[in-house]
């Protein structure tokens, strides 16, 4: 049987059962109207113990001061993947078009062996019934017959779509834009690019990044371990080894993350998201 919905008046109650210190009723409430329970809840984890309780000093304003590191920290990190998908679909549309024709995406030969071009083409149809309302689809829809150039279409790719194609792109082809475009090796490549599609999902949706174990590990970077290769830290070390931009990561990035830090240093445990000691150092490009 579900549980049934709870007051705000409720809800307070139940954390204080738990243990939590609410020192201002109003202000919980507020921020409980305003994030909602459930959400609010998920910031617990790091001090909750075993028996469900909150373990002694848990305070409501310090989870709270969380919740808004957490979001500060995930609008900046989804600016970044912004401008990072941008420039990995330039550099596709622009390499694959080029060797194969505006449309040689439609094509199988023009890919490797593991590339499923039904599910592809029925993707894309997905997309463009999504996006029908569009104006270039709809241009593209009467002006060309429904046929779309790949620098077109592959607008409205998401970064896992982009990830996907490239996996399947041939191996020439991997190597010239993993090389040329991000000065790395394909392997290392597709491994940050599955990183980087698992934050860009979890920022897109509003999902917590604070004491989070993320799926994917990614290969090849230095200063991660087994403490905290699945974290937030190790994720935000993918995004920085393929974002092409080093001046804007050490002049906007880098501050931007640290004035974030600096507004709730007192609440975070560097622990809490895989961060090492000297972290400011190893994340400046």
């Amino acid at each position: 049987m579900l549980k049934k919905p709870t007051t705000f008046e409720q809800q307070i109650d139940i954390l204080r059962n738990k243990g939590c210190v609410i020192s201002d009723e109003d202000l919980c409430k507020d921020v409980l109207a305003e994030v909602g329970y459930y959400r609010l809840s998920a910031y617990f984890l790091p001090f909750r113990k075993a028996t469900g309780d909150y373990k002694p000093g848990t305070n409501f304003i310090n989870v709270y001061s969380i919740y808004e590191f957490d979001r500060k920290l995930r609008r900046i990190l989804f600016s970044m993947l912004e401008e990072l998908e941008v420039y990995l679909r330039a550099q596709i549309s622009y390499y694959h078009a080029h060797k194969y024709g505006s449309d040689g995406y439609l094509n199988s030969a023009n890919f490797n062996s593991k590339h499923n071009n039904k599910h592809f083409t029925n993707r894309i149809n997905d997309i463009l019934r999504s996006n029908s309302k569009a104006a270039f689809v709809k241009h593209h829809m009467t002006a060309y017959g429904g046929k779309f150039p790949l620098w077109a279409i592959s607008e409205l790719f998401t970064f896992g779509m982009l990830s996907y194609f490239f996996a399947d792109m041939i191996t020439a082809d991997q190597k010239n834009i993993a090389f040329n475009s991000f000065n790395t090796t394909v392997v290392k490549m597709k491994s940050w690019s599955r990183c980087c599609t698992d934050l860009r999902n979890f920022c897109a949706h509003y999902s917590r990044l604070y004491y989070r174990v993320f799926p994917a590990v990614p290969v090849s970077l230095p200063h991660l371990d087994n403490t905290n290769e699945n974290s937030i830290f190790a994720a935000i070390m993918a995004l920085r080894a393929l974002y092409p931009n080093v001046n804007k990561w050490n002049d906007v990035f880098m501050p931007s993350i640290q004035m974030a830090f600096d507004e709730h240093r007192s609440v975070i445990d560097n622990e809490h998201i895989g961060f090492p000691d000297d972290w400011e150092n190893i994340l400046r490009k």
